[in-house]
């Protein structure tokens, strides 16, 4: 019987094929062990986000003056905080930026953070004595250069109402008669601040600030239009005019403000001619000693202490919607609960 003999070189391949096998094996082995010890993923909550961000296309360039203003200084995340219609009279305040010192229209301009403050439920959160201003602020109220004009806030601007004692009272504005449905429109360039209802006072109304530092108030509106965090060019459309709230007739209730202060209209404008006075406007404490005449220790939003006098079939869900307040905010200034029985010929404090 003879012997096979297999060539050496033969063997030797069969050893090599052996050896990479078992490697390729191993090696095939640990991936799989090492995929099974893989860890998941770590997913992070994020806080779904409810705040309201001013769109960043309606606004100025980088580089432009606009820009620069820390009136409200649209290219910077400022945001609204959501409203909580539970709580619409608490004046909450948010603070967007702080400052001391600002250039406006290449002025240096002390505001002490007077627009640090964003709120959008009271009309004045700032408790700025406007008696106390020790400099002479330049205020200006258009300029065409920097494409910054200004409109009137009616097509026609007929005087109803002046600014100062009314009825035992004081009136912070000027009344200008309107056809319910006018269209009422934005004085200056500028973000709404508020929107609201108030129906022991102005009724729908919505206050604009504006690059040059004012504010406008524009009440008894049939429809508010203009949304919170929305920005308005002079002119642009806001409501349409009517006899909401305290009104005995259709007007729109007009007022400017510094850091919460009233001002006069009629010092700035000529409601006749139906144009602003001049291209600036100064502002001195002088301005505001009529809070003197008016019986006020300091400046307020210009709304006394309210009363409501119970009736048959008064509710508090319904007295809170008739002067458009909270149920909490009455209870609360009534030392009361949601179950108190209302008796009839009680007055509750309503603001």
């Amino acid at each position: 019987m003879s012997r096979i003999k297999t060539p050496l070189f033969f063997v030797l391949f069969l050893l090599f094929a052996l050896v990479s096998s078992s490697s390729s094996f191993a090696q095939s082995k640990g991936k799989v062990k090492d995929f099974f010890k893989v860890k998941s993923p770590k997913i992070d909550y994020v806080r779904p986000d409810t705040t309201i961000l001013i769109k960043y296309e309606e606004f100025p360039d980088d580089d432009s003056e606009a820009n620069k203003s820390i009136y409200f200084n649209p290219k910077k995340e400022l945001s609204i905080v959501s409203e909580d219609t539970t709580e619409l009279d608490l004046g909450e305040q948010h603070i967007v930026e702080m400052s001391e010192e600002v250039l406006v229209d290449s002025t240096w301009i002390k505001i002490a953070g007077y627009y640090a403050i964003w709120d959008t439920h009271s009309i004045n959160p700032y408790r700025i004595d406007g008696r106390q201003l020790k400099d002479t602020v330049d205020v200006v109220l258009y300029d065409p250069k920097l494409n910054r004009d200004y409109k009137m806030p009616l097509v026609k601007t007929p005087i109803t109402s002046h600014f100062g004692g009314r009825w035992g009272k004081w009136h912070f504005g000027t009344d200008i008669d309107l056809e319910t449905g006018d269209s009422v429109r934005a004085a200056f360039d500028g973000v709404v601040r508020i929107n609201k209802w108030d129906g022991g006072g102005f009724g729908n109304y919505i206050v604009v600030r504006h690059y040059n530092g004012l504010e406008t108030v524009y009440g008894h509106m049939s429809k508010a239009i203009a949304q919170p965090g929305q920005f308005v060019k002079a002119g642009e459309l806001i409501g349409l005019g009517g006899s909401t709230g305290r009104s005995t007739g259709s007007h729109l209730h007009y007022e400017v403000r510094y850091q919460g202060n009233p001002i006069d209209p009629e010092n700035m404008y000529d409601f006749p001619d139906y144009l602003l006075k001049g291209q600036s406007f100064q502002i001195t404490s002088a301005l505001f000693n009529y809070y003197n005449s008016a019986g006020k220790g300091s400046p307020s939003s210009g709304r006394r202490v309210a009363y409501h006098t119970i009736r048959s079939g008064d509710t508090l869900s319904g007295i809170a919607k008739k002067y458009g307040v909270s149920v909490s905010q009455i209870t609360k200034l009534n030392g009361i609960s949601t179950r108190t029985t209302l008796r009839l010929g009680r007055k509750l404090r309503i603001r």
